[in-house]
């Protein structure tokens, strides 16, 4: 079962601007800022004064798959992580239903959680990102 939004994902091309803004326009607290080679992405999470995160997401290469959606769509929302209890019986729960799923398995996270994604083609055009924090 779906629990809570975890955050909302923006591709940026300049991730010390985009920081910059959600910092000083926008109130935010940078509270993790980080590169993840395997995706070929850096992250930083913004945190608001309540449960709101928002996570920039910016390529490392213009290969990566946040690269590409840039090059295609240019900056703006890029998807909307909901969290689980149990990732495994959530991936199972979407598959039964006819959603299709990018990630076959879970796999670490850019929080250290486990994340499984879920096709646009099959949510309305959203990408959508399911999440287990691990405890």
């Amino acid at each position: 079962m779906l629990k809570d939004i975890s955050h909302i994902a923006i591709a940026v091309s300049n991730l010390d601007r985009a920081c910059a803004f959600y910092t000083d326009v926008m109130g935010g607290e940078i509270v993790n800022r980080h590169v993840i080679p395997q995706q070929k992405v850096e992250v930083a999470f913004v945190k608001f004064a309540g449960h709101t995160k928002i996570e920039l997401l910016c390529p490392t290469e213009d290969d990566s798959p946040v690269g590409r959606f840039l090059a295609k769509h240019g900056p703006g929302l890029h998807h909307v992580c909901f969290e689980t209890d149990n990732i495994e019986q959530q991936t199972a729960f979407f598959e039964d239903h006819g959603v299709k799923m990018v990630d076959k398995a879970p796999r670490p996270g850019a929080e250290h959680d486990r994340i499984a994604f879920a096709h646009p083609t099959s949510t309305l055009s959203t990408l959508i990102e399911i999440s287990e924090p691990l405890r």
